[in-house]
């Protein structure tokens, strides 16, 4: 089964940054479909925000046995995600042969040690044009004690993630987003090398930062940012 327990705090904390996920949802929302695995599930915020109904399968895998059954109750009473299946484990525990059209890693890959294992292990899951999607903090001198609390082992620049690229994908599309937050993140990591930030530093940076940031990531071409985003596409 893998199971493992979760060692950070921030997931209820940050599920209240409605403005962030609106923003990352419109980046990626068109790229999933079919049937769907969202790994590392945490608390099934994401999947209330991202199930549309349009797809034919969702699976929700979580190693900790206490976010799963969370989850479980967090989705009950949403329309859109009655056929959800939650699985406790990672996708190490997957029948080696089960498909997916769409394999989803929302800030999780930088909670994984061996995160080259972890890629090429979801691109033998993904069918003929099936597409992986990441979404992970970004630049590695960001690294700051908050990182280090909820377990992340690494940031990604968008070279770091293409280096690996098993030879059955292909990378399709990159880019950074929250050129502002950046500024955020390089003050914590800096100056105030907070654990965890506080209510009120979370609202005036989803409330003011990213609504700015929509505003200049398109003016920077998407190159910067302290989020990085790569989507992948299975060749064969």
């Amino acid at each position: 089964m893998n199971e493992q327990t979760y060692v950070g705090g921030e997931l209820e904390l940050f599920a209240q940054a409605r403005n962030w996920k609106n923003y990352w949802k419109s980046k990626l929302r068109g790229e999933i479909r079919g049937a769907v695995l969202e790994v590392g599930a945490g608390i099934g915020s994401n999947t209330l925000l991202l199930r549309s109904g349009a797809e034919h399968r969702w699976v929700c895998l979580e190693p900790d046995s206490v976010l799963a059954d969370g989850i479980k109750n967090r989705i009950a009473s949403s329309p859109v995600c009655q056929n959800c299946e939650v699985r406790t484990g990672t996708i190490a525990s997957l029948p080696a042969t089960e498909p997916f059209d769409t394999i989803l890693y929302i800030d999780v890959l930088e909670h994984i040690q061996d995160d080259r294992t972890e890629v090429e292990r979801a691109a033998d899951h993904l069918t003929r044009h099936g597409r992986l999607i990441v979404l992970s903090p970004a630049h590695p001198w960001l690294f700051s004690p908050f990182d280090k609390a909820i377990g992340h082992y690494r940031r990604y620049t968008i070279g770091m993630l293409a280096t690996l690229t098993p030879a059955v994908l292909r990378l399709r599309r990159s880019f950074y987003l929250d050129s502002v937050g950046l500024l955020a993140s390089a003050a914590n990591r800096l100056m105030l090398r907070q654990t965890m930030p506080n209510a009120q530093q979370l609202a005036l940076w989803d409330k003011i930062m990213i609504p700015c940031s929509r505003i200049i990531d398109p003016l920077t071409g998407y190159r910067l940012g302290k989020s990085v985003v790569c989507i992948w596409e299975r060749k064969d």
